[in-house]
This record gives structure tokens, C-alpha cells and sequence, in this order.
């Protein structure tokens, strides 16, 4: 099998496991802060990758994708604050439990059940991707359009909030990405007659404005939760032999719900956790438990996140067609470095694509081993006051960015879209939909122009397709959805 012939010989390769450590220990630390997340800690270490090789740079961003999901639920636990937007629905149950005395079973079970979804998640991944990247090898430039145009109005339908505001941010999304030379004609476009716009906007600077300067923003306005005292020694991470059965159902069809939902463009594992806590409610004999202290409100979110974090690869590894905002991302350091992800992965870059699944089985094993002894690092982390932390990184921003261009036009502008995205989120809009429609605008653009040169500029021969077409049809049945659901949404109550 190619896994073991191809992807293990890469993946421990000196250079690819330090990264992969470096991944996970960054990720697990980023994940333990509260309300930093994964994706702003992906768009803060962007800048980083882009001076390594691809293989090492991939396999350390997606290290603290997953590492992040791990280290989440600890101030969730500890702190009644959650450290990612997916382990927020692990406050419910978790803190009372740790209010009880059983933080440490808490933690314990939170670490099991992510490494549990994370080797379900694999596993789909290694039997999904390659039969889905033989069946896309069929599509064309028309497919490709339809399939992308389907994936932008999934994203803005799935988000938090109004369908019409996730929308609104696809559509500025692709607005952004059209900034900048046209690669046709070769004529500035939207540049408001800046030189430094003719390259267009970088990634970095969009997705660490919108979610890392934004997310220091947000979290320096907040107060810290209340910590629970106390050291966690190992003898208090042992479960009774009832809270042991406890595991292993809930965590079956939290990794079910999580692999599903993980697999469709644009969810993310925040819908995954939340929709994995109800399931485990309805299916309980005894719903009451539930935001007091049971240990099923845990482990399904946790199992069902991190198995929703690995099958997020499958339709960006196969389709070019990032799973959740963050895989726009790791989409985006594919491009960065001239690997482009869809059908042809394994067939041009099969040690890449081996590599970094192998490169996942490792580090999600790290993670179950660093994360119990690591938990007393973590509750000190947790002690440090705000002020001190954040003017760190917020440095630490502003020297990364100019690293990239040495260029401070580009410090400029990533305050102005932390300031944005601050903006957004007083607004109640998400900014993950704009990031997937910016990383995907000038892919639906180039598709489009190659479709229509191909039929001659008749648009009735790309419907004329079967498979562009029905994806077409989806994606208007979709938007048509969004358009009643929010005309319904804003009729006054008691009309007709």
C-alpha cells in the first residue's frame, strides 16, 4: 500500500517530524488560549511555511489544525472559556464536571475521544480521497465551475446566522479577490490606483487581519472565566469503571457525525460539535444529565471536531475545494508553493500526499502522548493575564507580515482588516465565508473564461454538461432556499 511504501519513508524523515511535533505543540498551545483558534493560529504561522520545503510546511499547518482541536477543551474545562469556537459546547458539560472534581477524568476523556475521531477521520480519508480524485479526473474546466460555484454557496449557507449574510461575505469575498492585475489581460483592476494592490490582496495579510489581529481585539475586551484551583495529578484522571462505559458509544456516533459533515465544503468542525451534542442528548435515557456534569457532552463533541478536522481534507486534498475556513487556508500554502490540489494530487505529488497522511497517524499519536503530561503546562498558561500575552503577538503579527514582502504597505493593511473583522463580529458577520469565497473567486473565474472559450461563449453548452448542470441546479435550488428563508425570516409577525 502506498501509505507505507510512500508515506511513512517521507513522513519520518527527520526534518518532516520536527515540523510535524512543532505542529502539534504550537497547535495544542494556540488551542489551550481562549478564543484564539485554529484558524487565526494557521493564518498567524502562514508566513512561516512559505521559507520551508512543501512537504515540512504542510505537515506543521495542519499539525495545528488538528493539534488545536485537541488543546481547545482544556479552557473549555478549566475555564469556562472555550479555547476554539468548536470546543464551546464542551463548557456545558465539561467545567461543572471539573467544578465536581473531575477535571482530571474531563480531560482525560476530551484527549481520548479527539485522538479516537482523528484515526476515524484518517481512515476515510486514506479509503475517500483516491476514488474521488479518479471520478473528478473526468471533470472539465465546466465541472470544475459548477462544482466551486456549488462550494461558495454551501459555505454561505452553513454559517452562523442569516443564510443572506453568509452570503454577503461569500460575494465580498470574491469582490477582494478580484483586486488586482487580471491574469488575461494583464490590466490593473480595482486597485483605487495603488501600485502596491497590483499584485492583488495576499492571503496572509486577509486571513491574519480577519481572524488574528480581530480575535485580539475581541479577546483584550473580554473577561477571563474563573480557573479552577488546584493541581491536576495523574491519580485524578482515572475513571470509575461506569464513567468507562460512558466512552465508547458516544464516541462512535460523534466520529459519525464529525466524518460526515467534515466531508461537505466549507462545514468546519463548530457545526460538527454542536450538532454531535444534540444527537448524544436525544439519544440519552436521561437528557436532564446533560449540562451538569455528563461525561457523554464531552467525548461526542470532542470525537466528532477532530474526526470533522481530518475529513475536511478530503474534498480539499480531491476537489480543490476547501472543507472549512481554515482548509482555505492550507489550500492557499498548497498554491503558495506550486502544488495544486484536485485530481491530479496523487498522480503528480504522490509523496506529498502519502507523506501527510502518514504525517497525521504520527501526530495525532503525539498528541495522546503529550497531552496528558502537558496538561499541568497548560493550567500555568492559563494563569497568565491578558495585557502581558497579547501585545507579544500582535509584534510578533507585524514582524511576520513584513517578512513576506518587507513591505509596510502590508502591515497597513492587516490592522485595517483586524479592524474589519472586529467590525464584523459586532455586526453578527462571519468572516470564514468571505476567507472561502476570496480563495476560491479567482479559481471560479479562471474556470468560467476556459469553460466559455471552449463552447465558443455559449453558455447554453455548459449546462449542456451533465454533471455541471446538476451541480448548477443544486446550487440554485440552494440559493433560492437562502433567498425564502430570509424573506420569511424578515416578514413581520402575523402577516400574510
Amino acid at each position: 500500500m502506498d501509505l507505507f511504501t510512500i508515506g511513512f519513508p517521507v513522513a519520518v524523515a527527520a526534518e518532516n517530524l520536527v515540523y510535524c511535533f512543532l505542529g502539534v505543540f504550537l497547535g495544542t498551545f494556540v488551542g489551550v488560549l481562549p478564543g484564539v483558534g485554529a484558524l487565526a493560529a494557521v493564518s498567524l504561522l502562514l508566513p512561516i511555511t512559505f521559507y520551508l520545503e512543501p512537504m515540512a510546511g504542510l505537515v506543521m499547518l495542519s499539525g495545528v489544525y488538528y493539534g488545536a482541536e485537541y488543546g481547545g477543551s482544556v479552557a473549555s474545562i478549566l475555564l469556562n472559556l472555550p479555547g476554539t469556537a468548536s470546543s464551546a459546547v464542551v463548557c456545558l458539560d465539561g467545567h461543572p464536571l471539573a467544578r465536581r472534581g473531575r477535571a482530571g477524568v474531563a480531560l482525560l476523556f476530551s484527549a481520548l475521544a479527539s485522538f479516537f475521531g482523528g484515526i476515524a477521520g484518517i481512515l476515510l480519508l486514506i479509503f475517500l480521497t483516491p476514488p474521488l480524485m479518479s471520478v473528478a479526473l473526468s471533470f472539465g474546466a465546466a465541472e470544475y465551475f459548477a462544482a466551486m460555484i456549488f462550494g461558495l454557496i454551501t459555505a454561505g449557507t452553513i454559517s452562523q446566522g442569516p443564510p443572506l449574510k453568509g452570503l454577503g461575505m461569500v460575494i465580498l469575498g470574491l469582490l477582494l479577490g478580484c483586486i488586482g492585475t487580471d491574469i488575461n489581460t494583464g490590466i490593473p483592476r480595482f486597485t483605487f490606483g495603488l501600485v502596491e494592490l497590483w499584485d492583488g490582496v495576499s492571503l496572509v495579510v486577509l486571513a491574519v487581519g480577519l481572524f488574528g489581529v480581530s480575535e485580539i481585539i475581541a479577546s483584550v475586551r473580554s473577561q477571563q472565566g474563573a480557573m479552577i484551583s488546584g493541581r491536576i495529578r495523574l491519580r485524578e484522571m482515572a475513571p470509575t469503571r461506569e464513567e468507562t462505559r460512558l466512552f465508547l458509544l458516544p464516541a462512535i456516533r460523534g466520529t459519525a457525525v464529525g466524518s460526515f459533515l467534515g466531508a461537505l465544503p466549507g462545514v468546519g468542525p463548530s457545526i460538527a460539535s454542536f450538532l454531535a451534542y444534540a444527537t448524544e442528548k436525544r439519544v440519552a435515557r436521561d437528557p436532564g444529565r446533560f449540562g451538569k456534569g455528563a461525561l457523554e457532552g464531552v467525548v461526542a463533541p470532542e470525537a466528532s471536531n477532530n474526526a470533522s478536522v481530518q475529513t475536511s481534507f478530503i474534498p480539499t486534498l480531491s476537489l480543490g475545494i476547501p472543507g472549512s475556513a481554515t482548509m482555505a487556508i492550507i489550500l492557499g500554502a498548497l498554491l503558495v508553493h506550486g502544488v495544486s490540489p484536485g485530481p491530479r494530487l496523487v498522480l503528480d505529488h504522490p509523496e506529498l500526499f502519502w507523506g501527510l497522511i502518514a504525517s497525521f497517524w504520527i501526530g495525532n499519536l503525539l498528541l495522546l502522548v503529550l497531552n496528558v503530561p502537558l496538561i499541568g503546562l497548560w493550567v500555568r498558561l492559563l494563569s497568565i493575564p491578558y495585557k502581558y500575552l497579547y501585545p507579544g503577538i500582535l509584534a510578533l503579527i507585524c514582524m511576520g507580515i513584513y517578512s513576506v514582502n518587507s513591505n509596510v504597505f502590508d502591515i497597513w493593511l492587516v490592522l485595517f482588516f483586524g479592524l474589519v473583522g472586529y467590525g464584523m463580529r459586532l455586526l453578527e458577520f462571519e468572516p470564514a465565508p468571505l476567507l472561502i469565497g476570496f480563495i476560491l473567486g479567482p479559481m471560479v473565474e479562471e474556470n468560467f473564461r476556459r469553460a466559455m472559450v471552449l463552447a465558443r461563449g455559449d453558455f447554453l453548452q455548459v449546462l449542456a454538461q451533465p454533471v455541471a448542470a446538476g451541480l448548477l441546479l443544486a446550487s440554485a435550488a440552494m440559493l433560492g432556499w437562502i433567498v425564502w428563508s430570509g424573506a420569511r425570516r424578515s416578514r413581520p409577525a402575523g402577516g400574510p
